[in-house]
């Protein structure tokens, strides 16, 4: 899920089908605001996570659920 959390570095996000049963895994509310955002920004920008500002670690995998609300038109 991540290459590397040293100063300067970044972190990529990689979607996984199954988790092994030892990796640390966190639901996206446990992200605090700034993790949150960076997430977002990685995900919908398809660009890496800076290594700093966030406490992410190489391997944790984070689980988020897309939602969507249908409307009528």
């Amino acid at each position: 899920m991540a290459t590397t959390t040293s100063t300067g570095r970044t972190l990529t996000l990689r979607r996984v089908d199954s988790v092994a049963a030892d990796a640390t895994v966190r639901h996206i509310d446990q992200l605090d605001e700034n993790a949150l955002e960076l997430f977002y920004a990685a995900l919908e920008g398809a660009r890496p996570l800076p290594a700093t500002g966030t406490d992410l670690e190489p391997g944790t995998v984070v689980v988020a659920t897309e939602y969507y609300r249908v409307e009528a038109a």
